[in-house]
């Protein structure tokens, strides 16, 4: 994903805004970094399915990352693995301020 798409470009923009101002603070602080570090090299099939994992309720969402509740088989997917694999290895923001 190296040349310069902009249409891709904006979406990439798009998905950090919505990983960022969820209203559900943890949930922010790991879909944010995740969004800016992770989401430019996704594939196009992936970008749309952590778009369509985005549409989930916050509280489920967090669970299922963190581990507090099963991830649903219909979510047991590649980019939700790389999520849980990103907090898992401690690379989740822990202050707002920290996104720079």
């Amino acid at each position: 994903m190296t040349t310069h798409d902009p249409a891709r470009a904006a979406r990439l923009k798009r998905l950090s805004f919505r990983s960022w101002r969820r209203g559900f603070k943890e949930a922010d602080l790991i879909l944010g970094p995740f969004a800016d570090t992770c989401a430019p090299s996704l594939s196009d099939e992936d970008l749309a399915t952590l778009e369509r994992l985005l549409e989930t309720p916050d509280q489920d969402l967090y669970a299922w990352i963190v581990g507090r509740e099963p991830t649903p088989a219909e979510w047991d997917v590649p980019v939700m693995r790389m999520i849980q694999d990103f907090q898992a290895a401690g690379r989740a923001a822990t202050d707002p301020a920290s996104r720079g």
